[in-house]
C-alpha cells in the first residue's frame, strides 16, 4: 500500500492487475468491467448528472465562470479566460477519515504545534 511520502501513481493497468490477483479474476474481465464503469461515469457526467457513491464521494459538473487572467510576459494585456464546465469531486466521510488518519502528523505551521511549543 502506498504511503503519503512515496507519491506512487495507481494507473488503470496497476488497478486491473491488483483486482485480478486479489479476486482471482482474469485481467481481461476486470479490464472490461472497469472500462464499462468509466465509460458510464463519463456519459452520466457529460449529460450533467451527479454521481454519488456513498462513503466514497460525489462527482458533479460545475460551471467555472469567465475570468480575467494575466500573461506574466505582458502583464499590461489582460487575457479573458472563457467560462467552462469542470468535474468536481467531493470525498465522502469514510474516504476523508482514511486520508486524515494517514496524514495525521502535525504540519509545521499547525496552530496546535505552536501552542504546545510555547507552553513548554
Amino acid at each position: 500500500m502506498a504511503t503519503m511520502t512515496s507519491k506512487s501513481t495507481m494507473t488503470k493497468k496497476k488497478l486491473i492487475n491488483s483486482i485480478s490477483q486479489e479476486g482471482g479474476i482474469h485481467p481481461n474481465d476486470v479490464r472490461h468491467v472497469i472500462q464499462a464503469f468509466l465509460d458510464k461515469m463519463t456519459d452520466c457526467l457529460s449529460e450533467g448528472d451527479r454521481l454519488e457513491f456513498r462513503d466514497f464521494g460525489v462527482f458533479e459538473v460545475v460551471e467555472r465562470k469567465q475570468k480575467i487572467g494575466r500573461n506574466p510576459k505582458r502583464a499590461d494585456q489582460p487575457i479573458i479566460i472563457p467560462a467552462r464546465n469542470a468535474v468536481k469531486f467531493t470525498p465522502g466521510k469514510k474516504m476523508r477519515k482514511r486520508i486524515e488518519i494517514k496524514d495525521s502528523r502535525p504540519k509545521q505551521n499547525d496552530v496546535r504545534e505552536k501552542v504546545v511549543l510555547k507552553s513548554k
